[in-house]
């Protein structure tokens, strides 16, 4: 009986498997590293094999963890960053970087080499602008592209297929190449609502031979449909058989969002948010009706549910910034879990001691990787404002502190622009690593003054995944239903009121900093 699907997130760092039942719930979970390549500043760089065979060894071990058989295994499907992979007609590995090694095929999401391009795809002032924010950021694939034939014109030469590395990961397993309609309309301007690309925005960019040269399809492939079966080698490599189906792959945020609020389409879906964090953050809504925004992407068209428009708003480093903090100013001490742990009880400590007054003389912008939302500028900095000369773990502490504050300022601040242009958003539904810092958890509720959501499973964006595995198996008739069937419950956090005043207070001289270091940038 086939009663369990498989998922699999390929993060940035690692690829994640579970097996989950009908439920929702997650049997196991196993976790594999995968390499990354930084040649330059600003380069970043994946090897699409090792991504493969990350993937296979934590399916493998995740079905043994649950101690469940190849033949339970209904459907498997996959989420991943929005990287780019590029292979040759033959499917051999072509090389993306500067150091011309081919293993290196896969551009990271994170990589903004394409700076100059983003900036002249905005320039086009192309109608496709208008679902992406207005602005074109250097993580979405066509300025990546733009850099590749201009850089590397023989792996363009050479290029068969151009994948987003969700729809890469289907076509090893299937050997199809069709592509997502989340991946497509999110990151290679798709526009899924008119069943098509707009050419003349590629001519403009001298690359016109892209579809043709990439293998991409006219038609995009709508979520929680079937991609195929495994291949039998495929299925070796998994520890699954061939009778598994492989249901359409998605970006990892966006396997978020499904996981957090999907099945809410009935239930006043614009109050509610998906807060995808980690290395960055996603800021993730759905609504039954178009509404453009500037500096948020989107909006997109079935992107995660059919039939619904999604918006997506981020933070281009908040984990990530957070990690650089302890770099900056640890004295040699590494970002690692027992480094965050120790700084945030140290902070606990200080503040019982020091009260509102802890690191009040501090300000932070977090835009150290440009800034995603509500700006939609790659090319803004981040700065820290009232250091001394001490260099004590305290201090560590205290700008630590204040980093976290910052972004959850940033967040406010999304989610204030997001009002102002019709959005009541009410309630954010947080998943990913930084629901194991309680710092940002408190932050998120009392500095947003929003209510938060905790869902009550061990990786919501591995759920989101999975259930569109259940509906590529049949279990339920929509992927909506999938959603609503398997989604968890959730913990709930509110705001402290009496904390309301300091962080207002706080919030405007955020502001007003921000202003005047983007009027003097």
């Amino acid at each position: 009986m086939r009663d369990l699907v498989c998922a699999v997130d390929v993060g940035t760092g690692s690829a994640r498997a579970a097996i989950v039942d009908r439920t929702g719930k997650l049997l196991s979970r196993e976790e594999h590293p995968i390499v990354m390549n930084r040649p330059g500043a600003n380069h970043a760089e994946h090897d699409s094999e090792d991504i493969w065979r990350a993937v296979c060894r934590a399916v493998e071990a995740a079905r043994e963890a649950a101690d469940a058989s190849a033949e339970r295994i209904a459907a498997i499907a996959f989420d991943a960053t929005c990287s780019l992979v590029v292979r040759g007609g033959d499917g051999k590995q072509l090389s993306v970087s500067t150091t011309g090694d081919s293993r290196w095929d896969t551009i990271v999401w994170l990589d903004h080499r394409a700076l100059a391009e983003a900036d002249e795809c905005t320039a086009t002032g192309n109608r496709v602008l208008d679902y992406l924010g207005g602005v074109m950021s250097p993580e979405m694939q066509t300025p990546k592209l733009m850099w590749l034939k201009r850089h590397k014109p023989e792996t363009w030469a050479s290029a068969a297929h151009f994948f987003d590395l969700a729809d890469f990961l289907t076509w090893k397993a299937t050997g199809s190449t069709a592509r997502s309609q989340c991946t497509l309309t999110a990151k290679w301007t798709y526009l899924a609502h008119e069943n098509g690309w707009q050419q003349d925005f590629f001519e403009s960019l001298g690359i016109s031979d892209m579809i043709e040269r990439g293998g991409l399809p006219r038609r995009a492939t709508p979520v929680g449909d079937t991609v195929g079966h495994l291949t039998p080698q495929a299925a070796t490599a998994l520890g699954l058989d061939a009778e598994c189906v492989v249901g359409t792959g998605v970006i990892d945020a966006f396997a978020g969002a499904l996981g957090t609020i999907g099945g809410f389409e009935e239930q006043d879906v614009e109050h509610h948010v998906a807060l995808i964090a980690g290395t960055s953050s996603c800021l993730m809504g759905m609504a039954p009706k178009m509404r453009q925004v500037s500096g948020v992407w989107g909006p997109y068209f079935g992107a995660a549910i059919p039939s619904f428009w999604l918006w997506e708003g981020g933070q281009s480093a908040t984990g990530a910034l957070l990690d650089h903090i302890i770099r900056m100013f640890g004295g040699g001490r590494e970002p690692d879990a027992a480094t965050h742990r120790a700084i945030v009880q140290r902070i606990d400590t200080l503040r019982q001691a020091e009260g509102a007054a802890f690191a009040s003389g501090i300000h932070v912008l977090p835009d150290f990787h440009g800034n995603r939302s509500p700006h939609a500028d790659p090319h803004a900095r981040g700065g820290i404002i009232g250091l001394s000369l001490d260099y004590s773990f305290d201090t560590l502490c205290r700008v630590y502190w204040r980093t976290a504050v910052a972004i959850a300022f940033g967040l406010r601040q999304i989610l204030d622009h997001l009002a102002a242009h019709g959005y009541r958003v009410e309630t954010l539904h947080v998943t990913g690593g930084h629901r194991r810092n309680p710092l940002l958890m408190e932050l998120y509720t009392d500095a947003t003054g929003r209510t938060v959501h905790e869902p009550q499973t061990e990786d919501a964006v591995l759920l989101g995944t999975a259930m569109v595995a259940a509906a590529a198996a049949g279990w339920f008739p929509s992927l909506s239903e999938s959603c609503r069937a398997m989604r968890p419950s959730a913990g709930v956090r509110r705001p402290d009121p009496g904390r309301a005043e300091s962080y207002d207070r706080d919030y405007r001289t955020f502001l007003k900093l921000q202003k005047e270091h983007r009027a003097l940038a």
